[in-house]
């Protein structure tokens, strides 16, 4: 039987008792209908593992006693940025859950001309709300303790301009380099990928002139989610631990 991963946004501490949320009570007991005493892990994003057990169940709660303590960590050596254009539907939810399972250290999504989504200020906080679920599941599955920063929603023009050490990347299927080509400084990658619609040309300018290289990952061209989680993938393979 899977020891199910539970993320405690609190301090841990061994032969603890603590409450567990409710949305992770209610997988644990509605959904995995769970028993006293059944194991689990807990981990708050410390860089941490914390064995526990089930120590009370009711229908509105359920308490976990630690057990133990654990420093485990799967973090990549390579740090990626994602600048990712937002786009419509599930898509957005996809990319964040598979690059965390690849190993991201952030995410920045952005807001560009051909961005799919036009929200208020406090839908793009909805918005921000769910996607950090989907990123605390993906982290629940894949077995990180840290949890990757998801930064809010900005325009991609303010993102462009931000400082930074890392090496700023950027798709065209037309560039004269590839990933396997590029030499990574140790701050790693900043990776932007444009939205469903692909970037505007008065874009396509402003990441030249604020320093993006356009590498390739082959001549087809990809859409947003597919090309976000092969860029990664390709820099994870050459450059990080996969």
């Amino acid at each position: 039987m899977r020891i199910s991963r539970i993320f405690h946004a609190s301090p841990l501490a061994v032969d603890q008792q603590v409450e567990l949320s409710k949305d992770a009570t209610n997988h644990l007991v509605n959904v995995l209908r769970a028993k006293v005493d059944q194991p689990l892990v807990l981990f708050n994003g410390d860089g941490n593992e914390y064995s526990a057990h089930l120590s009370d169940i009711s229908k509105r709660s359920a308490f976990a006693t630690i057990d133990s303590k654990l420093s485990l960590s799967v973090e990549s050596p390579l740090p990626v940025h994602l600048g990712q254009g937002v786009s419509r539907g599930d898509r957005m939810e996809w990319v964040i859950q598979k690059s965390v399972e690849l190993g991201v250290a952030e995410i920045t999504p952005l807001v560009t001309e051909r961005c799919g989504l036009k929200l208020s200020t406090e839908r793009w906080q909805k918005k921000h709300q769910q996607w950090q679920k989907v990123l605390i599941s993906a982290c629940e599955q894949c077995g990180r303790n840290v949890l990757p920063v998801l930064h809010p929603v900005v325009n991609l023009t303010d993102w462009l301009t931000q400082s930074t050490n890392q090496l700023r990347l950027t798709l065209h299927p037309r560039a004269q380099s590839a990933f396997k080509h590029i030499n990574l400084p140790p701050a790693g990658a900043r990776l932007l990928i444009g939205p469903e619609g692909g970037f505007s040309e008065q874009e396509v300018y402003q990441t030249e002139q604020n320093g993006f290289n356009s590498v390739q990952l082959g001549p087809r061209v990809l859409r947003t989610e597919t090309a976000a989680i092969a860029a990664i993938s390709a820099l994870q393979a050459i450059h990080g631990d996969l």
